[in-house]
């Protein structure tokens, strides 16, 4: 049976292994992004970078927040973002990305 089929025949296989994900350490691919975020943006006060597609890399899902974001439009913001990481998305399907100002 394909894994698709048992997610949709089991829908606690799913939960149980996001649950273990949870708990785990950082994939390869989320350490690589979060260093390469960490060192475009040292002053980020938080900084959350999560594969989304089960761990094959293919699309992830960034937070970050940062006061290199202040005063700018969140259009700006996310093209930093892109901008710091062109080189692995190339390899990517997708990336979902949520950015803020810290609060005074």
């Amino acid at each position: 049976m394909s894994a698709l089929r048992t997610i949709r025949c089991n829908p606690q296989v799913l939960c149980r292994s996001l649950i273990a994900r949870s708990a785990s350490s950082l994939t390869d691919g989320e350490t690589r992004l979060k260093r390469v975020l960490q060192e475009k943006f040292p002053r980020a006060s938080s900084l959350k970078v999560v594969d989304i597609s089960g761990g094959c890399g293919a699309m992830y899902e960034i937070h970050i927040e940062s006061d290199e974001f202040r005063g700018k439009r969140t259009v700006q913001q996310h093209q930093l973002v892109n901008q710091a990481l062109k080189d692995e998305i190339k390899a990517m399907h997708g990336l979902r990305i949520f950015t803020d100002v810290p609060s005074k």
